[in-house]
């Protein structure tokens, strides 16, 4: 049985879903009330997204467990191969992929992206350098690429 827990980041509320199989969602809401106690399941992953939050963190080792299409969870385990502090365009991310054409479909599932922060969709950016579609909206998506880009090398927003 999945288990829940919200805790509080500099973006909202952050909501972790998840059972022993793993962290299966988390997202941000503009509102509502934090846990009290949380989960054991969430305990890791509630951990290590303060310490990112901190700026203790860069990457995450808990257990995940996504429920998506085969198609989505091949862009989302690409997206894992996004290092902090990087970017890459849908583009780029369309060509690892291996077909240029599914730009489209890569978005898509870029923005049915379960696991906020943790599976870095905000990472992914125009081909222009532009900051585009974010589901948490573009203003966490920019916080966001502040808080992992180093000031010196943020000429592209």
């Amino acid at each position: 049985m999945s288990k829940t827990a919200f805790i509080n980041s500099p973006l909202g509320i952050t909501k972790i879903v998840g059972d022993e199989n793993g962290v299966s969602i988390i997202s941000v809401l503009s509102e509502g009330e934090l846990s009290t106690k949380i989960p054991n399941e969430l305990q890791e992953a509630v951990s290590q997204l303060q310490e990112y939050f901190e700026g203790k963190r860069k990457d995450f080792d808990f257990k995940l467990n996504p429920k998506g299409t085969d198609f989505q969870q091949k862009v989302w385990q690409e997206l894992l191969n996004i290092p902090f502090g990087k970017t890459m365009s849908y583009m780029d991310l369309s060509k690892k992929l291996g077909d240029v054409k599914a730009i489209r479909a890569v978005a898509s599932a870029n923005g049915k992206n379960p696991l906020w922060i943790v599976v870095p969709c905000h990472r992914v950016i125009g081909t222009d350098g532009s900051l585009t579609g974010y589901a948490g909206g573009l203003w966490r998506k920019k916080w966001l690429l502040e808080h992992e880009i180093p000031s010196h090398q943020q000429s592209l927003f």
